[in-house]
């Protein structure tokens, strides 16, 4: 509509793994999933029956959701459209994965990866339920040695801390009684590096049975050997690594969960507000251990907890923790101790470097940051450490791995773990030249919304390895390692640039064996010079035209101008859409925009199968209208946010919708001229128009930041606001011209009484037409157009439009009815009987102009907001966003300061209340209505304005018996009984009412 060729095209993603795991559900007769299929989808059961075919899977919903997409009205150019698993799309990914290779950006090699034990696959967002990444948390295995002389002495008791700087305030571990840990002799590789014994030596490891099998994934050998109840470990002592601590009471617990980390944990009473409380509870309730164990040992030092011995008891006492069974409470307490801690602790010396002692902090730690000493205290502890724990010779310490904020699931159903894998194909995220890249691409993007564009640099500075390969499901075979697919997301950040080919691969001028790396190299990277298409042509079979449109099509639809996705796919699709374009394209094909969208609700909650409030996209349509879903969810909600489609959103569009049909039908009955383009015409049509005009740039400055709500709220509501104020102008026109004896229909000078209203709704129906296409082309053909609105060019008002009088005219009359109107309701006296309006005087209005110039002067001009609005009182009363908008430099002083060094304005240094109050006007106004006020100078003439129209509205308003009375300030014969004309400032005229 703007005149810009767009190419808005559409893919269909087959590949990855979650559709085999549907598949083999289907196979199995998944009576949950059956269900949903038929009854909430509402698949016919002879498609369902062919569903144990992954690949018809994908089709029935490619197909589904391809007529939704019709159904909905997107302008997509379906000439292009492909699947992820096409032949020649295939190619397309060989020839990505091959050129990341060549870069060196593809290694092989052992890391870890999120990972499906049931499938035997990487696993990423899109292979999970929920659709969660698989986020890694690093631990620091500590190890304790058992004591006590019983069965297991020596043996290894490990337990994953985030927080290795603590070791030196344990005072005990802590141990589930009901569970049953395993016994396992334990050797291998470990965590991200690092082995089970510094000797290769196996180890006699106690952990829960969970651990132990994610020991299995991170490349460690467990050999069960026996298991034991945690109840018989209750009572028994430990050694600490590092500190030499020994005699550490082993006490029940019920907070541990097997689950997590190894299933036993280490105690740091001070500080975790979870130990704390456990050994209380332990201690109110007598238990021997408990009181025996030492006191907590504060080895943190911070200024919210300076003089305070253990932080972790005076968190818990402030929030009322009663047990360890506060979880809630704990959770808190934990993250406020935990975060002052970290970001503003130190570590307490004076344990000398022996450790032990009352301050047990060795020196080489003493006063370190807490930042500083968790990572020197992790490898302090990893090289050997003060002595203390497992046997001589093995490490004190090494890393683990675990998925972060689990359960995690895949699709299948499993729950999804670490895996260390070897031999393993990579992205080589983590490559700091590769990076760099990617910061100087986001440094040249529009991020929508802004407040993202910080998240995706971090993003890239965390990013790491990833897996860019799989061993099961759809897609394109590794290129030169057979049994390998490349893996999901890795075949799909670059597609874009597929859809400029993908319209001669659809028409058959191109296929799948001409697409070579060459061909490749050529269209998209300018490879090969101008003969290129002809050499390519005598290789590969294709025609040396198509080639030639293929690089064409590229060239003048690339780079992309915006990308828009969810929220959720910032941390990994989105930024490698950016990764990978700036390894492979040359920076004139770099993106240039991201947009990000938050998510749909229903009714106000997430949508699931268990809450059974999913709407299928087409059920939707049928029951709702295209349109009306497409403004239920855009009225909802910015960007960022998540939409909320509701039955009261749904039902209040489609009232607007119908009315609006209503008027276009009742203006296109009438007949007559389109309309004059402004100028002519009563007062009211001219102010129409300059609003018409405003409407048009307020809602195009929305739609170029993205703020779709905004716009929309201008076209359907902010707008009839004025359609509001022009009936009752019109009416109160008629009205009056009735009593007086006149006609009061016809339009003045003759001719279509609706001209203007119809030049009006014509260009409001076309700012509708991007958010409600069929509704906004049945719109315009009732108004009697031509064609289709949504064919038609943005709407551009012409310079007749611009009437800065028509709008202070019309500012005035209403503000001075709503102060009216507000005046009677608070004096409660009933409809008034004379209403006397006093303009301001020709100095107030000189020194008005000029605090007007003032202020605009530092505003930016326009600003898309509210101009020339309808409301003079109301604009006031918007104060405080106005002054937001103004400029912070128009100070009482300064200004005052200007008034008096001019000689037209310097009398007002004797009222400086009033100017007081015309700095606060000038700023309450929107910056384009005090722009149109500046254009407009002197030329409005309140009282001509008000005695010529005030009357008929007033009478209207209130009763036709009522009087209106119109006197300047500084005119002769005012009648002010009341003395308020002095309160009189421009476009705010003082009022006496009787």
């Amino acid at each position: 509509m703007r005149g810009y060729n767009v190419l808005f095209p559409m893919g269909f993603h087959y590949t990855g793994t979650p559709i085999l795991g549907m598949a083999k559900r289907v196979q199995d007769g998944d009576a949950e999933l059956l269900a949903g299929l038929r009854g909430l989808y509402g698949v016919p059961d002879e498609a369902v029956r062919g569903f144990s075919d992954p690949v018809k899977i994908a089709d029935y919903f490619h197909e589904e959701i391809k007529a939704g997409m019709v159904e909905m009205g997107y302008s997509i150019d379906w000439r292009r459209e492909f699947t992820t698993i096409d032949p020649a799309y295939k190619r397309f990914v060989e020839w990505q994965i091959g050129t990341l290779r060549g870069m060196g950006l593809v290694v092989q090699g052992s890391h870890p990866v999120g990972w499906c034990p049931r499938d035997q696959n990487p696993v990423s967002q899109h292979d999970t339920l929920g659709d969660v990444e698989p986020a890694f948390t690093e631990y620091v295995l500590v190890k304790f040695g058992l004591e006590g002389g019983g069965a297991g002495e020596g043996a290894v008791i490990p337990v994953a801390t985030l927080r290795p700087e603590t070791i030196f305030g344990v005072t005990n571990l802590w141990v589930d009684p009901a569970a049953e840990y395993v016994r396992a002799s334990v050797s291998g590789g470990g965590g991200n590096g690092g082995g089970a014994a510094e000797k290769g030596d196996a180890e006699e490891w106690i952990v829960s049975a969970e651990c132990a099998r994610k020991l299995e994934f991170l490349g460690k050998t467990v050999v069960r050997t026996g298991s034991v109840r945690g109840a018989d470990l209750v009572g028994r002592t430990a050694s600490a690594p590092g500190t030499g601590a020994a005699g550490l009471p082993i006490l029940p617990a019920r907070f541990v969960k097997q689950g997590t980390g190894t299933g036993l944990v280490m105690s740091v009473p001070a500080h975790a507000p979870y130990d704390w409380r456990a050994l209380e509870d332990l201690r109110e309730a007598g238990d021997e251990g408990a009181l025996a164990a030492q006191a907590p040992v504060k080895i943190i030092e911070s200024k919210e907890y300076a003089g305070i011995g253990c932080p972790a008891a005076e968190a818990c006492g402030r929030l009322g923790v009663k047990s360890q069974d506060d979880a809630e409470l704990l959770d808190r307490a934990t993250d406020e101790v935990y975060g002052r801690e970290f970001y503003g602790g130190s570590m307490v010396g004076g344990g000398g470097e022996g450790g032990g002692g009352p301050a047990p902090v060795p020196d080489r730690f003493a006063g370190a940051p807490v930042p500083d000493a968790r990572g020197a205290v992790g490898e302090w502890l990893s090289g050997g450490g003060g002595g203390g724990g497992p046997p001589a010779g093995h490490r004190p310490s090494e890393p683990f791995l675990e998925i972060s904020g689990g359960p995690v699931r895949c699709r299948c159903g499993a729950e999804c773990v670490v895996r260390m894998l070897s031999n393993q194909w990579f992205l080589d995220y983590g490559s700091a030249a590769w990076k760099k890249n990617a910061h100087e691409c986001l440094s040249r993007m529009s991020i929508l919304p802004k407040e993202l564009r910080g998240e995706f640099g971090n993003v890239v500075d965390w990013l790491r390895e990833r897996a860019c390969a799989r061993q099961h499901g759809l897609g394109t075979p590794l290129p030169w390692d057979d049994g390998w697919i490349v893996e999901s997301l890795s075949d799909s950040v670059i597609y874009m640039a597929f859809y400029t080919i993908a319209g001669l691969v659809g028409s058959g001028a191109l296929r799948a064996e001409h697409l070579t790396q060459e061909f490749f190299d050529y269209v998209f990277l300018g490879m090969g010079g101008s003969g290129r298409p002809e050499e390519l042509a005598r290789r590969t079979g294709a025609d040396a035209g198509a080639i030639r449109r293929a690089r064409a099509e590229f060239a003048y639809f690339y780079p992309v101008d915006a990308r828009h996705s969810g929220r959720d796919l910032v941390p990994n699709h989105l930024t490698f859409f950016v990764m990978n374009h700036t390894a492979i394209f040359g920076r004139d094909s770099w993106p240039r925009g991201i947009v990000v969208n938050g998510s749909v609700l229903m009714d106000g909650k997430k949508m699931s199968k268990s809450m059974g409030n999913i709407i299928p996209l087409r059920r939707a349509i049928a029951e709702h209208g295209a349109d009306t879903i497409r403004l239920a969810i855009l009225v909802s909600a910015e960007l960022l946010q998540d939409a909320d489609f509701g039955s009261e959103a749904v039902s209040g569009v489609a009232s607007r919708l119908g009315a609006m049909m209503a008027e276009c039908e009742r203006l296109g009955r009438g007949g007559g001229s389109r309309g004059g383009g402004g100028g002519g015409g009563s007062a009211e049509d001219r102010w129409l128009l300059s609003r018409a005009r405003s409407l048009v740039l307020d809602a195009t400055s929305s739609i170029e930041r993205m703020r779709l709500r905004e716009a929309l709220h201008s076209i359907l509501f902010a707008f009839e606001s004025d359609l509001q104020w022009h009936r009752k102008r019109r009416a109160a026109r008629a009205a009056a011209a009735a009593r007086a004896g006149g006609g009061g229909g016809a339009a003045p000078g003759g001719g279509d009484p609706d001209a203007v209203l119809r030049e009006a709704y014509a260009a409001r129906v076309l700012l509708l037409s991007p958010f409600a296409p069929h509704a906004a082309d049945e719109m315009w053909e009732r108004l009697g157009m031509e064609g289709r609105a949504s064919a038609a060019r943005w709407p551009e008002p012409p310079a007749s439009w611009d009437d800065p009088a028509a709008a202070a005219a019309e500012g005035l009359l209403g503000g001075v009815i709503d102060d009216v109107a507000r005046i009677v309701r608070v004096r409660k006296r009933g409809p008034p009987r004379r209403i006397t309006a006093y303009v301001a005087g020709g100095l107030k209005a000189r020194a008005y102009r000029a605090i007007l110039g003032m202020v605009a002067g530092g505003s930016g001009g326009g600003d898309g907001s509210d101009a020339g609005g309808r409301g003079g009182a109301a604009a006031a009363g918007a104060a405080g966003e106005g002054a937001k908008r103004g400029r912070a430099g128009a100070s009482m002083g300064a200004v005052m300061q200007a008034l008096i060094a001019d000689p037209d304005t310097a009398a007002i240094k004797s009222d400086p209340g009033f100017v007081q109050r015309a700095i606060k006007d000038a700023l309450a106004e929107p910056a384009r209505a005090r722009e149109a006020k500046l254009r407009l100078g002197g030329a409005l003439d309140e009282g001509a304005v008000l005695a010529a129209d005030l009357g008929a509205l007033a009478g209207a308003e209130f009763g036709a018996g009522v009087e209106v009375r119109v006197f300047a300030e500084d005119g002769e014969g005012v009648d002010d009984p009341a003395g308020r004309a002095r309160h009189a400032r421009p476009f705010r005229p003082a009022l006496f009412i009787e």
